[in-house]
């Protein structure tokens, strides 16, 4: 019953905010939003990055397998 009314008074908080239109309290909160935005944005960016990478170089990787290029060194055979 206690995390209810809790759950309650920070819901009520939070559409307080929103109905008043002013979501931060300070400019620090403004900055702390902002950096993380752009921490999250980062993070999304190398992801999409990392799954670009091992999509197209997969690809091109299994195709220098099927035709190597370069010389035999045949002194390497046993």
């Amino acid at each position: 019953m206690d995390n209810l009314k809790e759950l309650e008074s920070t819901a009520e908080e939070v559409l307080g905010k929103l109905r008043s239109h002013r979501l931060f309290q300070s400019t620090w909160d403004t900055a702390a939003f902002i950096i993380f935005l752009l921490f999250l944005g980062t993070v999304l960016l190398l992801l999409l990055l990392a799954c670009l990478h091992c999509c197209c170089c997969y690809r091109s990787s299994r195709s220098q397998k099927v035709n190597p290029m370069g010389v035999n060194n045949l002194a390497l055979e046993p």
